[in-house]
């Protein structure tokens, strides 16, 4: 039955979750399904395991969103410093960047790693670093110079 419907319930969890969840959402739905023991009841078991599909989709975002109500508790403190400003032109401008450039940008900035720390754990050297680095400054002056 997984092999039959897996590809086509992927996809379609993938509209409702996004591609890094859909497949978890399938196997959980599909192991739910299979735990009833319901599915020799049904008359349209295609029908039923999207409904199943669904039915995780929707436990999944209730987990996400109580999951997140959760931290957000727990980073409230009084003596904790104040949020970044959370800037959507730069976030849109670092999501144009190549790939290297985006890791080399995240661990530098957001990771606040040196040079060689980012070519060690990229397996790079700290020169392709400093070049990826540099490449992607620019382009962002760029990108956001232009908006």
């Amino acid at each position: 039955m997984y092999r039959a419907h897996a590809e086509e319930l992927v996809r379609f969890a993938t509209g409702l979750v996004g591609p890094s969840d859909a497949a978890d959402v399938v196997a959980d739905a599909m192991l739910r399904v299979w735990r009833s023991g319901r599915l020799a009841q049904v008359d349209e078991p295609r029908r039923y395991l999207f409904r199943a599909v669904v039915n995780e989709a929707r436990m999944h975002h209730r987990g996400t969103l109580r999951r997140r109500a959760r931290e957000a508790r727990a980073s409230v403190r009084d003596d904790a410093a104040p949020a970044p400003e959370l800037r959507p032109d730069v976030l849109e401008a670092v999501a144009r960047l190549s790939v290297r450039q985006r890791a080399v940008v995240v661990l530098v900035y957001w990771d606040d790693l040196d040079e060689r720390a980012v070519a060690e754990r990229l397996g790079v050297s700290a020169g392709s670093v400093r070049r990826h680095l540099a490449r992607a400054r620019t382009r962002l002056r760029g990108l956001i110079d232009d908006e």
